[in-house]
């Protein structure tokens, strides 16, 4: 298949790829950081007058070798903006990026980058297989890499099914699937994914989370940044959350996420006879709060110097105390806290100070 002009930008030729396992490739291997960001920056001139609109401001961060880092924020806070300075695709205004230790414009540098953008476009009268031996190509991939590769990665997609087929009768989850299988065909280091998840049904869902936790097990790098928390949350070691393109919150899951210990979590099953004093009683309690209710058992939330009041009052009301926790936070909260923390205007508020 014939290349197009512009796809210079992505080709590695042989010999680009065999620099790939010289001095440049080792000086890297030797260190930890994959990806750092030196406060970047990028504004852009729109409009007849050349507004200038900041889409990014100063955001620094570095994701280490093996790690997981999800970039979080409302839509046009900047996360595609970034990943596209990070691509070379677009030159930042301020700052530095490093990755593996070169500059973004090194083509050995980015032949060690998968990449998955927000939406996927392919040609659609071609096939999986097309598509993907193209994409070998302008990667520098030899005919039987190619032909080994293109279908193990369809089928750990779950498209072996349908490799012959075109593309123009696909789902925009098997499409989304599709560009998965080409981001892993050159073996990459690192993965940057922008709302990988996007589309898929949740049994997709499950199985593409399910193979982003087998590539962070073979030691693959990911940054890749979603809308669905939860799977952040399982997946990443590490946040950065923007908020109009600054950096609102950052740092490690197990920081960010730690256990309140001012805040705890009961379940407490009421008696029958008497549900409803017993429910006021506890709720009567300083700084009990309702969390839900089904049936007799309530969920509630207290801080912690209450929980002895708690118990007294569960045995005077002859209740049962089945569960009692400590309160942890989940990325939801912090992500509202930090990037949709909403005035009482209704106008978003100014970002909070950065958090490390």
């Amino acid at each position: 298949m014939r290349l197009p002009p512009g796809a210079a930008w992505f080709r590695v030729g042989a010999g680009d790829r065999a620099g790939c396992t010289g001095a440049n490739k080792r000086v890297a291997e030797q260190q930890d950081d994959i990806l750092t960001l030196d406060h970047l920056g990028k504004t852009f001139r729109v409009g007849f007058w050349g507004k200038k609109v900041v889409a990014v401001r100063d955001v620094s961060l570095t994701l280490k070798r093996g790690e997981s880092l999800g970039y979080l924020g409302p839509n046009g806070s900047g996360k595609t903006t970034s990943i596209k300075c990070i691509l070379n695709l677009i030159q930042p205004t301020t700052g530095k990026i490093h990755l593996f230790g070169a500059d973004p414009s090194d083509a050995n540098a980015r032949a060690r980058v998968g990449y998955l953008p927000e939406a996927p476009y392919f040609y659609d009268y071609l096939k999986p297989t097309e598509v993907l031996d193209y994409v070998g190509k302008l990667y520098g991939l030899d005919a039987a890499t190619r032909k080994k590769r293109i279908p193990m990665l369809l089928d750990r997609l779950g498209l072996s099914q349908a490799m012959d087929r075109e593309l123009r009768g696909f789902s925009k989850g098997m499409l989304q699937r599709v560009g998965i299988a080409q981001s892993l065909l050159s073996d990459p280091d690192l993965l940057i994914y922008d709302e990988p998840l996007s589309g898929l049904d949740p049994i997709g869902r499950k199985e593409v989370r399910e193979l982003m936790a087998e590539l962070r097990q073979e030691g693959k790098s990911l940054f890749f940044s979603s809308h669905v928390l939860t799977d952040i949350e399982t997946l990443c070691d590490a946040v950065c959350i923007l908020d109009r393109g600054e950096v609102v919150a950052q740092g490690r899951l197990a920081d960010l996420l730690r256990m309140d210990k001012l805040e705890s979590e009961a379940v407490i099953e009421l008696p029958v006879d008497g549900l409803e004093t017993a429910r006021s009683q506890l709720l009567a309690l300083p700084g009990v709060e309702l969390m839900a209710q089904r049936g007799a058992i309530l969920r509630l939330r207290l801080p912690t110097d209450v929980v002895p009041g708690l118990t007294a009052a569960v045995v005077e009301a002859h209740a049962t105390l089945r569960e009692l926790s400590q309160r942890r936070e989940s990325l939801e909260e912090l992500f509202v806290q930090k990037a949709l923390h909403v005035s009482t205007d209704g106008q978003r508020a100014a970002p909070a100070a950065r958090s490390m």
